[in-house]
């Protein structure tokens, strides 16, 4: 226990450091959305500190340590590696131009209040069956593989979510269109359920002592902001806006979050 009580705070150390660090290379190049680069980078951050910090303290190399931090820093460097292929050259993301308009004061003080603050926040909290699971000694059983499974389901769901997004957007003909093929046929978010699965899958991993229980708060904050808050709603209210009859369409007939086939008598999929 004492062990993980360090490496909560180390990790904390390190969360800081990758914001401060992001921050001050954000406002040099005016771009804030560099965040989201570095989002998915971040836990692989954590992911590294702990595995590191646990060897420090003498936990040993086990399978479970090596899983959690193959994993996510898989998770990660895909993530942060496609989002800074989506978004290079393509200058600062509309949702950070909007909020440093609202800014009427000194700018570090609020960017750190409105972004990474809360980013910073909720990587950590997010990053805790990481964390707790390079502390584990138990052996692997049945719910350490399903963990597994899962991760491998969310991971897969994401990867190709994104993939047949970016190749949908890459070709001319598509402009202006919605995509509803692929996965997105059965799910308006493939990559947003995805992300969250890979995260209770993760979870399970960490869950080799009762008190790993108490990291759920991850996947159901995970879950929670990619459904209610930074993703899904916040994307829907926008492509609302802007988009007519054809996304009113595939709203009526495609799944919001979890998987499943297309209403019938619709056309798509």
């Amino acid at each position: 226990m004492t062990g993980l009580l360090i490496n909560l705070l180390v990790t904390a150390v390190a969360v800081l450091l990758t914001m401060l660090a992001t921050m001050a290379y954000a406002l040099r190049t005016r771009n804030q959305g560099f965040v989201d680069t570095v989002w998915g980078l971040g836990f692989v951050v954590v992911a590294a500190v702990s595995f590191v910090t646990s060897q420090i303290l003498g936990e040993g190399l086990d399978a479970r340590r090596i899983i959690v931090l193959a994993l996510t820093a898989i998770w990660g460097i895909r993530l942060g590696a496609y989002i800074h292929g989506r978004n290079r050259g393509k200058g600062e993301d509309p949702r950070y131009t909007a909020l440093m308009r609202r800014n009427t004061g000194p700018v570090v003080p609020y960017v750190i209040r409105t972004v990474y603050w809360p980013q910073g926040a909720i990587m950590w909290v997010v990053s805790l069956p990481v964390q707790v699971a390079m502390y584990e000694t138990a052996p692997l059983g049945i719910v350490t593989w399903v963990g597994v499974a899962l991760w491998v389901l969310g991971f897969l769901f994401e990867a190709v979510g994104d993939h047949q997004l970016s190749r949908f957007k890459a070709d001319p003909a598509n402009q202006g269109r919605v995509m509803d093929r692929g996965l997105w046929a059965w799910t308006r978010h493939p990559n947003y359920f995805g992300d969250a699965v890979a995260w209770w899958g993760l979870f399970l991993i960490a869950c080799s002592h009762w008190a790993a229980l108490l990291t759920v708060v991850s996947p159901l904050l995970m879950t929670h902001m990619l459904v209610n808050k930074s993703g899904k709603a916040l994307l829907e209210r926008r492509m609302a806006r802007h988009r007519g009859p054809e996304y009113a369409d595939y709203l009526a007939r495609t799944s919001g979050f979890l998987p499943r086939p297309p209403r019938r008598g619709t056309s798509g999929g």
